[in-house]
């Protein structure tokens, strides 16, 4: 849960929209609950209609809303009118608990939307921003899977999970209480079987919590051997490696599916569980209440069983939505840990506070420049001297891993010198600004690449202003 915390200026930015929200539960909740008290009376008043029949001696006590109701239903006369009546009242709660639901996922499943939008963005701000070691050793499907599948599970907490649970809150407490308000004692009854479904949740949530891990990390390869296959048709089929790669996929998909699974069984034995758990306070309700109405034993009413009766039936789907909203929850703390690992990670190339904004002329110096790859430990470049004066040309040739795509990646800062330093018209580049610096250097990287997009826009990528007569001069040109 502690890596959820890291959405909660999510939640303050959007504070208006959950409180209001919050506020849309409660009321669906609290028209919700007026039902029961509304049928009891009515069962309380046909029963005082019967001949010999014995109210209890305590009084029931009812919502205030209802008190008034009841008040101006005992001046009618007929029993007809006050069955119609109640039937009225009830179908109008339901259509106000109605409307209030709608209000409610109008505004917190929208929040969640504004959310995963916000989220998304952020990351994709980041992405931009780390240094090219970063994606040498992140592969390009487990950055997906994070920026859209982890994502997706952290919203189904900000919007789902956040609703689910307050509304069970909210449902229980007002249930409970005015459960109590009827009759304390058998109050306690239909708690019983709670402690049993708190061990429960508790221990079922951290199996949960572990399986989830495991399933967003074996997604994570499935993704990543998907995109690298799909990247890398031509070759596949160049060397009759379809079999190959089908087989690396089958088992990446099997792995998956063994987790998935096991994450399944333990939820297929947790929501019957907690099933079971509100049937049993159903029935000690029946039996309990039921005894102590044949032997009067107890002030307990028909009325009171029937509205306890309600009120468990009213509980049963938020409490068996525990289960559904720990998986969510567990599912989106997985998710946003493995987010938090990426956010956390710092760009190992950065800019002074102060840095300098580059007006570049061509002077360029490597002097005494020392570089090690740090995945591979590779020696790039030892006590490296070079010296090109403005409008010089010069071309440099070597054997392939000698350096040479090296000297342009640090020309342009995609990595930092271990030692020595690289000047531009006399300026060390760790002084200049990143933007300006590498807005002025031009590099053509080995690997080839084009966008979803035109030949025209692909040429004018980098040079968002230029007009179509400068792309077609650079294409000639070029």
């Amino acid at each position: 849960m502690k890596h959820l915390k890291a959405i909660q200026k999510y939640f303050w930015k959007y504070r208006v929209r959950l409180g209001v929200g919050l506020i849309f539960i409660f009321l669906s909740n609290y028209f919700n609950v007026l039902t029961p008290q509304i049928t009891g009376f009515v069962i309380d008043f046909v029963q005082r209609k019967l001949p010999g029949y014995q109210p209890p001696k305590r009084a029931p006590q009812y919502d205030y809303l209802v008190s008034k109701f009841i008040t101006w239903m005992e001046g009618m006369s007929g029993l007809t009118k006050v069955v119609a009546w109640s039937g009225i009242i009830i179908l109008l709660l339901a259509l106000l608990r109605g409307f209030f639901l709608f209000l409610m996922r109008q505004t917190i499943i929208v929040m969640s939307r504004h959310i995963e939008f916000d989220q998304k963005n952020e990351i994709y701000k980041h992405y931009q921003q780390l240094d090219s070691g970063f994606y040498k050793r992140n592969s390009t499907g487990d950055l997906m899977n994070r920026i859209a599948e982890d994502v997706s599970r952290v919203r189904m907490f900000s919007g789902p999970a956040i609703m689910y649970l307050v509304n069970l809150i909210s449902l229980i407490s007002l249930a409970v209480f005015f459960m109590y308000k009827r009759d304390p004692l058998l109050t306690w009854y239909v708690l019983a079987p709670l402690p049993i479904l708190a061990v429960t949740i508790y221990y079922v949530n951290n199996t949960i919590h572990k399986k989830s891990e495991k399933i967003q990390a074996s997604l994570s390869d499935l993704t990543t051997n998907a995109q690298e296959s799909y990247s890398g048709i031509r070759v596949i089929k160049s060397f009759v490696q379809e079999k190959a790669m089908l087989g690396f996929f089958t088992k990446n998909s099997e792995e998956y599916r063994k987790n998935a699974i096991g994450l399944a069984k333990v939820e297929a034995v947790y929501f019957p569980s907690i099933t079971l758990l509100i049937g049993i306070s159903t029935l000690l309700t029946i039996m309990i209440g039921g005894l102590y109405y044949i032997r009067g034993t107890h002030n307990i009413g028909l009325d009171t069983i029937v509205e306890f009766v309600m009120y468990i039936n009213m509980m049963m789907f938020p409490v068996s939505a525990i289960g559904l909203t720990a998986s969510m929850i567990q599912r989106a703390a997985a998710s946003q840990k493995r987010i938090n690992e990426f956010l956390d990670t710092k760009p190992a190339i950065g800019e002074p506070q102060k840095a300098v904004k580059a007006d570049l002329k061509g002077n360029i110096v490597f002097d005494n420049v020392d570089f090690v790859y740090k995945d591979t430990g590779i020696r790039a470049l030892h006590n490296f001297n070079l010296s090109v004066k403005k409008g010089q040309k010069v071309a440099i040739v070597g054997r392939t891993g000698s350096g040479k795509t090296t000297m342009a990646q640090l020309l342009l800062r995609m990595y930092d010198v271990n030692s020595g330093r690289i000047l531009l018209d006399g300026v060390d580049i760790r002084e200049l600004s990143l933007r300006s610096l590498r807005e002025q250097v031009s590099y053509v990287p080995q690997d080839v690449f084009l966008f979803s997009e035109t030949v025209e826009n692909n040429i004018r990528f980098g040079l968002a202003h230029a007009d179509s007569a400068d792309v077609q001069k650079a294409a000639l040109q070029a």
